[in-house]
């Protein structure tokens, strides 16, 4: 069963339609590429998946659950991590704290018990993922921009999420931070599902996964990059022919 499936989603503002009978599906642990124009639906199927902004028809569904009346915490509990283009990290905290900080609490008596231990555990788990082991004790503020954005990544992580919703992670970033970036969402997948939105075809192409072309708020074409890459549609809305 797939772990979250679009069915016949629309959505209107002011009378554009945003999102326009958007239908496609993520298998649990898949890495997929979404890529399209701006204007394409992005974001918005994005808000949708999260319970930002409710769809005005159609089905979203993720392991089981309708999302279509779940907000944006609720989604959260069910798995649901989401990353901003801008990184969110607390910059006057340490790269470990900020792991901390962000590590799902088990309250009761036993877990408070033991939690120590797990929590330097699953921190130093995070800390050799995202490769900032040698920053942890070093202030987020001190980090670059891709470091930031490994840091964040880690911290979602940290929530332990069925599935991650990353934006335009290579935003910004030198070649080799790029590089390293892919890598990671690569070694990640499998554990979790990951969506990634994003701009820079060379970076796509790293992922090294499907990819799925939005258009005026619909799939236009889905499948590897260099089938898409090559589908007349797909270089007509790109290129503009």
């Amino acid at each position: 069963m797939s772990l979250l499936t679009l069915d016949g989603v629309t959505r209107s503002f002011d009378g554009f339609k945003a999102i326009n009978g958007l239908s496609f599906a993520i298998e649990p642990g898949e890495l997929r590429a979404v890529i399209g124009p701006n204007g394409a639906g992005k974001t918005t199927m994005m808000d949708i998946v999260t319970g930002k902004t409710r769809p005005d028809g159609g089905s979203v569904r993720f392991d089981g659950h309708d999302m279509t009346k779940t907000d944006e915490a609720g989604s959260a509990r069910l798995g649901i991590g989401r990353k901003f283009q801008k990184p969110t990290v607390f910059e006057t905290h340490t790269v470990e704290d900020n792991l901390v900080l962000s590590l799902k609490d088990d309250r009761s008596v036993f877990g408070t018990l033991f939690s120590k231990t797990d929590h330097a555990a699953r921190v130093a788990d995070l800390l050799a993922l995202i490769r900032l082991e040698d920053r942890r004790l070093d202030f987020a503020a001190d980090l670059s921009h891709g470091q930031k954005q490994w840091l964040e990544i880690g911290m979602l992580l940290a929530q332990d999420p069925k599935l991650l919703l990353v934006d335009e992670p290579a935003a910004g970033m030198t070649d080799e931070e790029t590089e390293r970036t892919a890598t990671l969402l690569r070694d990640l997948a499998g554990d979790h599902a990951i969506v990634v939105v994003e701009h820079d075809m060379e970076f796509v192409r790293q992922l090294d996964c499907k990819v799925t072309v939005l258009h005026q708020g619909s799939v236009l074409a889905e499948g590897a990059l260099d089938a898409v890459s090559a589908n007349e549609k797909v270089i007509e809305v790109y290129l503009g022919r």
